[in-house]
């Protein structure tokens, strides 16, 4: 008698919408995406609230996977710059798992989208064009937990994010903010030496550069769609 295989209920919590999908042991969809607005003002607390509300609409999963807008270490939230400062040091991953009694794993939301996107050999980095600037990085298919490239000092005193978030991208306009992107990405073709870069995000459409067969453009779906391979890294 073969053993069953887990559904995975996949969660991407962004600064403008939380979204959720029940997915396949292979990651493929077996139900629709599911939608609400971010709770203003994007409280813990809100936030599961949301997800309880979203929770209500979907049966029959064995584990979650949430993506989340921060760094993620051990299940706790350790920022959350573009939600709400009562999430650093909350203990997330606990905190659901006793609310809906399954098993969680929560990572990064850029690494989460990776785990859908990457082939798992060398070195392999992945940025998110959204709200803010999420980066993932990954050798040999194992994320390296903790990155926070969007935060980082850049120029003029300002972050990487400040230039190609969402904010950035208004400010600038569309042909000085890919500038800054191609700028961007050599720099962390330099810093991180990756042999392969993803780009995705809900920005990523605004992209005009030049094709390059070691940069990969993905779809915004994969921020839910990696979240059954978040369960195949035993290190996270």
């Amino acid at each position: 008698m073969s053993k069953k295989k887990p559904i995975t209920l996949a969660i991407d919590i962004g600064g403008t919408g939380v979204k959720m999908m029940l997915l396949d042991d292979n990651g493929k969809p077996i139900s629709e995406r599911l939608r609400l607005p971010t709770p203003q003002p994007p409280t813990p607390d809100n936030v599961m609230q949301a997800l309880d509300e979203l929770r209500k609409q979907v049966t029959g999963f064995d584990r979650v996977s949430i993506g989340f807008p921060g760094v993620i270490k051990q299940g706790i939230t350790h920022t959350a710059a573009n939600l709400d400062p009562g999430w650093i040091g909350f203990p997330f991953a606990s905190a659901i798992r006793k609310r809906w009694r399954r098993p969680v794993r929560i990572a990064n939301d850029a690494a989460v989208q990776g785990f859908a996107a990457i082939r798992g050999r060398g070195v392999e980095m992945v940025l998110t064009l959204g709200t803010g600037l999420g980066s993932a990085i990954y050798t040999n298919g194992h994320l390296c937990p903790g990155l926070e490239l969007g935060h980082h000092p850049w120029r003029k005193g300002l972050t990487y994010e400040d230039y190609l978030g969402r904010d950035g991208y208004e400010r600038y306009g569309k042909k000085k903010w890919n500038k800054y992107l191609a700028k961007a990405i050599e720099q962390t073709a330099l810093t991180f030496n990756w042999d392969h870069l993803y780009i995705g995000g809900g920005n990523a459409k605004h992209i005009t550069l030049d094709p390059d067969p070691k940069i990969t453009l993905v779809s915004n779906a994969d921020g839910l769609l990696g979240g059954a391979a978040l369960w195949n890294d035993n290190e996270i």
